[in-house]
């Protein structure tokens, strides 16, 4: 039998943008703020709309790729576990945080500011457990045509 389940599932949109930090040994620690909106109708009909904060931690490689490619208003899907902390602030009073631990990350949504031709592309997607190489092929791309081709590529039917 499982001792348990820890898992959240998030899609939002970030507050601001990364907070990239390195610990001693190199590795990145990224914080961002995403916040997640539902919606709901009242007794009376009313739309009613809810929005919470979530503090999400992402290490190591993902880290990195977060502290890159994520800007604030960027939307992303988020997949982790929670983690409760409790520690003593410098005033001697107990504190208590809740933060995402992301195990995988996946940006959503088109590029902004115009870096040419987002909208078409697939969503970038990264794990922690495996990171993905960078510039790596869809592929759905043709290998490049060699010296010894005997027909050019406009007769090729695909």
């Amino acid at each position: 039998m499982a001792r348990g389940i820890n898992k959240v599932i998030l899609v939002g949109n970030l507050g601001n943008d990364p907070d990239t930090k390195y610990t001693q040994g190199g590795m990145a620690i990224c914080s961002i703020s995403l916040a997640t909106t539902s919606v709901r109708k009242d007794k009376d009909g009313n739309t009613q709309e809810r929005t919470e904060w979530h503090r999400v931690k992402l290490f190591g490689k993902l880290g990195e790729i977060a502290g890159e490619y994520l800007r604030k208003g960027s939307q992303c899907y988020i997949e982790g576990s929670i983690r409760y902390d409790k520690y003593t602030g410098k005033d001697g009073v107990e504190r208590y945080s809740t933060d995402i631990i992301a195990d995988e990350m996946q940006m959503l949504g088109g590029r902004s500011g115009g870096s040419g031709g987002g909208g078409g592309e697939r969503p970038e997607r990264a794990e922690r457990s495996a990171p993905r190489p960078s510039g790596g092929s869809t592929g759905a791309s043709r290998p490049a045509p060699s010296a010894g081709d005997d027909f050019p590529d406009d007769d090729i039917p695909f």
